[in-house]
């Protein structure tokens, strides 16, 4: 096995919390059945995911209406009140990319999907986010995980090598396409996990 010489980490649900959740259960007043129907079928995480490669959310939010206007107000809070969806930072994933960064042993660089509309708000929110050496957004490249096109534009615009960096996401089918192109990965969970699953690889914090 080659020794790992980068660390690609996901942000959204590795290092930082966002869950729409916290603006939608008070609205469907706590019933989660309804709540996650609302999900299913009308915010659903395939039209959220256009957004996330480039996709406008304003135009987003008028074709959902057109298609579902029973549903005008519910559409209209996902983005309107995307900022209330973004919960803190995850504060043990924090302190491993705090590790990474002080042993200066693996160069660190993030791949998000995330809209270019809204990441501004996480960059001036999450001062961690200094710490990479750069950060691929997918609003900003017009495409997303789980294709291959992020994926080799991150090792080519970083001057990785595949088959030597190690890519930790909390998506499983992110992994998945992520070692079709020959990059390991960590399926995240939480800290805990990551720690333990990077000493697999011979990376101990």
């Amino acid at each position: 096995m080659k020794k790992i010489e980068a660390i690609i980490f996901d942000l959204g649900g590795v290092l930082i919390d966002w869950n729409p959740e916290y603006v939608y259960l008070e609205f469907f007043d706590n019933d989660r059945k309804k709540m996650q129907w609302f999900f299913d079928n009308i915010c659903t995480s395939d039209w959220n995911e256009n957004q996330d490669a480039g996709y406008s959310m304003a135009k987003a939010t008028e074709e959902r209406v057109v298609l579902f206007p029973k549903y005008e107000k519910e559409i209209r809070m996902f983005y309107g009140q995307w900022e209330d969806m973004l919960g803190e930072a995850i504060e043990g994933t924090v302190a491993i990319l705090k590790k990474f960064k002080e042993s200066e042993q693996h160069k660190i660089v993030a791949l998000t999907n995330w809209s270019h509309e809204t990441f501004p708000i996480a960059l001036k929110k999450f001062k961690f986010l200094q710490w990479f050496e750069g950060i691929i957004v997918s609003g900003e490249e017009n495409t997303r995980k789980p294709f291959d096109a992020i994926y080799n534009l991150t090792i080519n615009r970083f001057n990785l090598n595949a088959e030597t960096s190690l890519f930790i996401d909390d998506n499983l089918r992110n992994i998945e396409a992520a070692e079709k192109l020959g990059i390991r990965g960590i399926h995240f969970s939480n800290p805990e996990q990551l720690i333990n699953q990077l000493k697999t690889y011979n990376i101990h914090l």
